[in-house]
């Protein structure tokens, strides 16, 4: 057999092992899913359960009040309070979705390196 003969045949027996091993990166990625979201659901509900209870304790407080001054002054601490916490929230929000991103292409890596050209 000659050697351009022989490397196909190498070839073509190799294809099988790669595609189960393009098949068990995906499978790997997709088992990834369910965890990553479920703590992203969790945190958009904790969050919305905060929403909901500041804001109810800033109407509890606002109805409360009997001058305009002191009105100004609750409704200016519950909007830097609802940003601050939005801001934050969106931030942990946003580093569960990177996590979850990045162990979704983590099995992927090695099957890339190998796709990927190499100079030599």
């Amino acid at each position: 057999m000659s050697n351009a003969n022989q490397n196909k045949a190498n070839q073509n027996l190799s294809q099988p092992q790669e595609s189960r091993e393009r098949i068990d990166a995906g499978d790997a990625s997709t088992n990834s899913f369910p965890g990553g979201f479920q703590a992203i659901a969790t945190a958009y509900g904790d969050y919305t359960k905060k929403s909901f209870e500041d804001t109810r304790s800033f109407v509890e407080k606002l109805s409360g009040v009997k001058s305009v001054d002191k009105a100004i002054e609750i409704q200016t601490d519950f909007a830097k309070s609802a940003f601050e916490t939005f801001m934050a929230e969106s931030q942990k929000i946003g580093a569960l979705y990177r996590d979850l991103a990045a162990e979704s292409c983590k099995p992927f890596g090695g099957f890339l390196a190998k796709m990927t050209p190499t100079n030599r």
